[in-house]
């Protein structure tokens, strides 16, 4: 209602007014409106003015009145004592259900003690206008009929299926009934049902009543009927009715930063306030609602919606038997970063959901293969024995140790992975072991459960056989994996222990300007890490700026939970969001956050650059290797490594490439946007020259092809040059087109 009358939609306002409260008019004149003792803004400055915003609602609203829609009568009966506000809502509601209420009313008038109200309180064509309602619903009404009287229980009880008793602030003679000491009757607090089967009572008369207040008649009234309901049908009264009445909600809704703001005050106390008026004060009104995770995340909030929204969809996605599912992108764009735990109040953690979510639908065979496939063939390469490197030290057969640089760092800065291990074994006389390869992270964030448990395997068994040294790792994620899966003890962070070590020799000098610090969101609760890499940069000499989510609330770069290959939109948006947060250039000590913000153009470095050298000026703006440079880099690292750390000179070459490629910038980076590596183009254009399946453009004399080597169909534009081929344009895509249609 609050929002509608801030837009100056009282219309709106009125609608929603009528659905939530019965006899809007009424209430809207004499609302004791007890929610303003839990306003949030009484932290700030003053509750927002409910009543008056209720009775502008109606009086500005000009629309027509309520429309009821009536069930189908069940061939039941209730009797319904007293025409108070419990008493009629109880009616209304028993009315709207098809249960053939009956009001008895002692005197000659609905309405009760409504009539006690001052003309100026309550004015009497607002009142009349409401009790209308009851004619338009062509109730029954009993006048001068006073239970106890006229008419006894018992005879009420034989006439009708059930009773509600909306009794004013004086019990009537109702005989059997249990009273309290001081003549109250006492019900159950949640159903309304007194000690007689059958009988419920609301109003001001019962046991416990905290005094006259027209919201609480209207709310014993409504739960009444709910009661009356389920009696009627033999199911529980008590089931599931925590949220009824007045109850304590987990809603957290902030107000850090909300500037006070006095309410606006009442000039006119009959007519209430105009509607200019009513717009500012409805403008004062926070909204409540917690939304402190959406703030925070890009992911959250690109959808449009809230946790529990996207919760309902995802369950709702899972459950489907057929039909498309709409939830698959929401499911799959999380980064699992955890970002969202961190600041909600409940502990509320969407990327355990959105996991849990992808591995049901792995396990259903509902996961749709275009989501992580590259990212899963991607990691296969990294544990291929192209890559793949595990050995002990030179000149040692035990190692204390085991340096595990990670694969993106591997193929991103593989000089770094060097300068590291040299260092490592020059500070660590015990021996330090190196193996290159994947930790499995990309199959445990797609719900890949065998595959990781595959890598893990093959980790472990390279792992036990160099006798199970303490793992090193340079990435944050690996430490992760690791630490979870290998045991407190067995990993410890490469920050932690150059900070334990010392700085290499020669470090170089800090530059005086300040630096912004990004923390990896897999590093987020891991203090031995944070502390480290601060340590770090203190003893280098370095100005550090803290970033406002940073440490435990760090924000993910956007490759987290693999969103980058899910929804490549969403992660630079994540990114762009992360960069503008600082005009400074920024350090990164995750290869892959150092990649993601330089791709877009923000000057970044990695620590390595600053205990080794490199990444100076204009190169931290450059961005990282792409796709088909990456995994050059890491199959190269492991020769170069041989041959210059093991001195082993037949250590294999590199495959022979058949034909030569000519590729643009601008057909590279098109490429790198669709996933596409230069050995998939080359693979294309060898089958298209040996088969001749290619099709001739007689405008251009480019050749098209096609090819689909496994699962995604690859195409290619292209044409012989002085030195093998150019390539023009490449495109892909999962659809098979088959010659032939069987039916």
């Amino acid at each position: 209602m609050n929002a509608a009358i801030g837009k100056g939609d009282f219309a709106l306002a009125a609608k929603v007014l009528r659905k939530k409260v019965p006899f809007p008019g009424i209430i809207s004149h004499i609302c004791d409106h007890p929610c303003e003792d839990a306003c949030r803004r009484n932290a700030v400055d003053d509750a927002v003015s409910i009543r008056e915003l209720e009775k502008a609602a109606m009086v500005h609203s000009q629309s027509s009145e309520e429309r009821l829609m009536l069930l189908k009568g069940k061939g039941k009966r209730v009797a319904v004592v007293g025409t108070g506000l419990s008493g009629l809502t109880a009616c209304l509601d028993l009315a709207k259900k098809g249960l053939g209420p009956v009001l008895f009313e002692a005197s000659d008038r609905l309405g009760g003690t409504l009539w006690d109200y001052p003309e100026a309180e309550l004015p009497r064509d607002v009142l009349g206008r409401d009790l209308e309602l009851m004619v338009k619903l062509s109730v029954e009404i009993r006048f001068r009929t006073t239970l106890g009287s006229d008419v006894s229980l018992s005879e009420l009880k034989t006439e009708f299926d059930a009773v509600y008793l909306g009794v004013g602030s004086k019990a009537p003679s109702v005989g059997e009934i249990e009273l309290d000491n001081d003549g109250r009757i006492i019900v159950d607090p949640v159903t309304f049902q007194t000690s007689v089967e059958g009988v419920f009572a609301g109003g001001s008369a019962l046991s416990g009543s905290t005094g006259r207040s027209p919201i609480r008649s209207i709310s014993g009234g409504r739960r009444a009927a709910i009661s009356i309901d389920r009696y009627m049908q033999k199911v529980s009264l008590g089931a599931s009715r925590e949220n009824e009445g007045s109850f304590e909600t987990r809603l957290f809704t902030s107000v850090e930063g909300v500037k006070p703001e006095r309410r606006v005050p009442v000039r006119d106390p009959v007519g209430g306030y105009s509607s200019e008026n009513a717009v500012r004060e409805a403008g004062r009104c926070l909204q409540c609602e917690c939304l402190e995770c959406v703030k925070v995340c890009q992911y959250l909030a690109d959808f449009k919606g809230y946790p529990k929204k996207y919760i309902r969809q995802i369950y709702n996605n899972l459950s489907i038997v057929a039909g498309h599912r709409h939830a698959n992108l929401l499911i799959n764009s999380c980064s699992l970063c955890g970002l969202c735990k961190e600041v909600c109040p409940e502990d509320l953690h969407m990327g355990e959901i959105c996991k849990t979510a992808r591995k049901l639908m792995v396990s259903q065979k509902r996961m749709p293969p275009s989501a992580h496939e590259f990212a899963l063939h991607d990691m296969a390469f990294s544990n291929s024995d192209t890559c793949v490197l595990a050995r002990h030290e030179p000149g040692k057969t035990a190692s204390a140790y085991l340096f595990f640089p990670g694969c993106r760092l591997a193929g991103s800065a593989p000089e770094h992975v060097t300068e590291t291990y040299a260092y490592l074994r020059d500070k660590i006389p015990e021996g330090v072991a190196l193996m290159l390869r994947c930790c499995g992270a990309p199959a445990d964030w797609s719900g890949r459960q065998d595959l990781f448990d595959e890598t893990m395997c093959g980790f472990r068994s390279q792992w036990e056989e160099l006798g199970s040294p303490t793992v090193i790792t340079a990435c944050s994620t690996c430490y992760s994996v690791f630490s979870e899966q290998l045991g407190e003890g067995a990993v410890v962070s490469l920050w932690e222990t150059i900070d334990r070590l010392g700085l290499p020799e020669g470090a170089p000098k800090a530059d005086p300007n300040p630096i912004t610090l990004h923390d990896p969101c897999t590093a987020r609760n891991e203090s031995g890490i944070l502390d480290g890499v601060r340590n770090i940069l203190h003893k280098l000499g370095y100005n550090i700026h803290e970033l406002p989510l940073s440490r435990d609330k760090t924000e993910c770069c956007g490759f987290g939970g693999l969103m980058s290959f899910a929804n490549r939109d969403l992660a630079e948006k994540v990114v762009e969001r992360r960069i503008a947060e600082t005009p400074e250039p920024m350090l990164a000590y995750c290869a892959m956050c150092r990649d993601r913000f330089a791709s877009l153009g923000k000057p970044t470095r990695h620590l390595l650059d600053l205990l080794f050298g490199g990444g100076e000026a204009g190169e931290s703006a450059m961005k990282g290797p792409d796709y088909s440079q990456h995994r050059e880099n890491r199959a190269r690292l492991k020769r170069s490594l041989l041959r210059e750390v093991w001195k082993e000179e037949n250590v294999g070459f590199e495959k022979a490439k058949t034909i030569t490629l000519q590729v643009s910038d601008d057909v590279r980076a098109l490429m790198e946007k669709r996933m596409i590596l230069v050995e998939d183009v080359r693979e294309v254009v060898e089958w298209a020259e040996k088969t001749g399946n290619r099709l001739v453009n007689r405008t251009t004399s480019h050749l098209l092809t096609h090819y689909r080597p496994g699962t995604v169909t690859f195409w290619v534009e292209y044409s012989p040059a002085d030195e093998g081929y150019a390539i023009h344009n490449v495109y892909c895509h999962r659809m098979q087109v088959l010659e032939e249609i069987k039916r």
